[in-house]
């Protein structure tokens, strides 16, 4: 869910959905309204404001006289997120290499040397952002725009358990370059059949040891 407006509740909503949930260290604890407030510079009227179109999207749970909890991610969800994600990335992929204009291989593979240059230096959290990124790169190249919000939708999960591979993960990290790869190579290629191969061996990877949590 992308928001335009500058208004006191959605930079709440933006700083909680791209900062404060995608932090592992956050689940299963309760959102401190008045930090979240001081952080963005504004009241907590527009914190709650926000977290209620984060419950809206069972993002956080409001709990009467205690606040917004933040959930653990439950395996149920892990494993149907992932296969909603394979849904939509493997229908992206076929409807680009149908195209005229093709996949956005280009993009991708800018986006994959950033990741590169990051390996080793830079933070998980900055390491899934690019994740993030490339993926939402060839959805946005498929058009549709309803399956678009749906897969943006998912972001901040998708940056959440992301990172939370990464962690219990020590190689994980040249694995997604590799695994990114081939999602490229596959592309690149023009054979759907091979980038929905790729595509699907990384989410299952991911989804696997995710599920060994």
């Amino acid at each position: 869910m992308q928001l335009s407006g500058d208004s006191g509740r959605d930079r709440a909503y933006q700083y909680l959905r791209g900062t404060v949930l995608s932090d592992p260290a956050v689940s299963g604890t309760f959102i401190n309204e008045q930090a979240v407030a001081t952080e963005v510079g504004i009241s907590r009227t527009p914190v709650r404001e926000a977290l209620l179109m984060l419950a809206a999207e069972d993002l956080v749970q409001l709990v009467p006289h205690r606040g917004a909890f933040v959930a653990p991610v439950p395996g149920r969800e892990i494993a149907e997120m992932m296969q909603a994600r394979g849904v939509i990335e493997s229908w992206a992929a076929t409807t680009c290499l149908a195209s005229p204009d093709g996949a956005p291989v280009d993009a991708m593979s800018t986006v994959l040397e950033q990741q590169r240059a990051i390996v080793e230096a830079g933070d998980a959290k900055e390491f899934i952002e690019l994740d993030s990124q490339f993926h939402a790169l060839l959805v946005e190249a498929a058009g549709n725009t309803v399956l678009g919000r749906l897969y943006d939708s998912l972001r901040a999960r998708h940056v959440l358990l992301g990172v939370v591979a990464l962690q219990r993960s020590t190689t994980r990290r040249q694995d997604v370059l590799a695994e990114h790869q081939a999602i490229v190579d596959g592309l690149a290629s023009g054979d759907p059949a091979k980038a929905e191969a790729a595509i699907l061996r990384h989410l299952d990877t991911t989804g696997s040891i995710l599920m060994q949590g």
